[in-house]
């Protein structure tokens, strides 16, 4: 073809050198206008039919190939064999040219692999076994030995040397790449114990509190997760922490659907005290205490009559408590209140008692666990416990406020408190102000 192209311009007066520099220049100009056209056309004529008919399937997975553009960067090797046919037309850097294709051709294949592990990244991420498998890391190693591979081959079709060779040099610096990729054999490392073992995945909710990070995984990768904090902040943390350090999960919870209510209230233990018949009465006015009370009653006095228990002391032989009447309350009140988890626990139990008085604990479990129903249970179930113990006859313990030093200041002022004698002879004095308040000083 250069020839022809000289001989045109030799035709027409010009030198023999300039001939031949011009020719090689419109050559090279043609090869290279036939090369990007020829990228243009197959792109028109044969990618743009195929998008429509993808978008208009019914099929979902084969949209992932425009997303990606695998077909676009397929269409990225037309304009080097458009130029490998060409070089011929150019004998003296022909072996150059087939080089510089070959490589440029090695690079592209890496791509359109690249490409195309992503189309199968994302067509698996569709499924519904992705959350507790993720691919992602593992695809990001294949990804990695790609590019590898690829780098040696065009090493070695532009310097000649055979790949093991060049592999061979390359295995003289491992110290230096275990060195530069130290975080990424960790986390290479630490993703196949976390997809195997199945610790993390994509939507859970974890807990890791080395780096202050306590919400959702939104991506995986193979060195890094990245957690959205419920503040919406987003941490990022190594994988390997996930092996190396302590961390909580949440998955369990929701897949067991129920989310823990451990909650305590403190009750004043002066209000403590056995159930007489008033209280007894009025208690038993509680439709769903009624059952509870008529069992107990008649065990308790089966119990003191087989045993010859004296009765008219309240210590002796069995008796009910309004603090273990209002446990029963509790959970009678928690198995009939929509909301809880029937099938989890459902206790009520006392736990140490303190200085601020006796714990008394609900342990069960909401069968909702969105956390704002969660919370809106839980609370619930305690404004019922704090409104329902004065009818039970007992008090929640709380330390004295501002208020209530002010208002024994008010009633020292006002003169309806006893106060102690002058006498110094006198052990003990009572001052009566108020007919129905008496206290006495000791």
């Amino acid at each position: 073809m250069i020839d022809i192209f000289a001989g045109w311009f030799s035709a027409l007066g010009l030198s023999e050198t300039f001939d031949l520099v011009l020719a090689n220049i419109v050559v090279g100009i043609i090869m290279v206008v036939v090369a990007f056209l020829s990228k243009f056309l197959f792109e028109k004529l044969l990618i743009k039919p195929i998008e429509i008919i993808v978008r208009r399937s019914a099929f979902k997975w084969d949209d992932y190939l425009i997303k990606h553009r695998l077909l676009y960067k397929i269409a990225l090797m037309i304009p080097a064999i458009v130029i490998a046919l060409f070089a011929r037309a150019f004998p003296a850097i022909e072996d150059l040219i087939y080089k510089l294709v070959a490589t440029y051709l090695i690079f592209i294949v890496a791509v359109v692999i690249d490409s195309f592990l992503d189309v199968l990244t994302s067509a698996y991420q569709s499924l519904e076994t992705s959350k507790d498998k993720p691919i992602k890391s593992y695809i990001t190693v294949v990804k990695i030995m790609v590019y590898i591979v690829a780098g040696v081959i065009a090493v070695s079709v532009l310097t000649g040397i055979s790949p093991w060779g060049i592999l061979s040099g390359i295995g003289a610096m491992t110290a230096v790449l275990l060195v530069v990729f130290r975080d990424s054999l960790l986390g290479l490392v630490a993703s196949i114990q976390i997809s195997k073992n199945n610790l993390v995945s994509i939507g859970d909710w974890i807990e890791v509190p080395k780096f202050q990070a306590d919400g959702d995984v939104i991506d995986i990768t193979l060195t890094t997760i990245r957690i959205q904090n419920w503040d919406k902040t987003i941490t990022t943390i190594p994988s390997y922490a996930i092996i190396s350090e302590s961390f909580k999960n949440w998955k369990g919870m929701f897949q067991a659907g129920g989310r823990r209510i451990k909650r305590s209230v403190f009750i004043d233990t002066s209000s403590i005290r056995f159930l007489d018949d008033e209280l007894y009465e009025r208690l038993y006015r509680i439709e769903i205490l009624r059952p509870y009370l008529e069992s107990k009653k008649k065990e308790i006095e089966e119990f003191n009559k087989k045993n010859n228990v004296d009765v008219t002391e309240p210590v002796n032989g069995r008796r009910m408590t309004n603090i273990g009447t209002f446990r029963a309350y509790l959970m009678a009140y928690l198995r009939n209140l929509p909301g809880t988890n029937k099938n989890m626990i459902i206790m009520v139990r006392q736990l140490q008692p303190t200085d601020t008085g006796l714990p008394l604990e609900i342990y069960a479990f909401s069968s909702d666990t969105s956390w704002v129903n969660y919370e809106a249970l839980q609370s619930d179930i305690f404004d019922h416990v704090f409104a329902a113990l004065p009818h039970f006859g007992l008090r929640v313990f709380q330390n004295p406020t501002g208020r209530d030093v002010r208002a024994l200041g008010e009633l020292f002022v006002s003169g309806k408190m006893a106060v102690p004698h002058p006498s110094a002879g006198e052990k003990s004095a009572t001052i009566n102000n108020d007919e129905d308040r008496q206290i006495d000083y000791h």
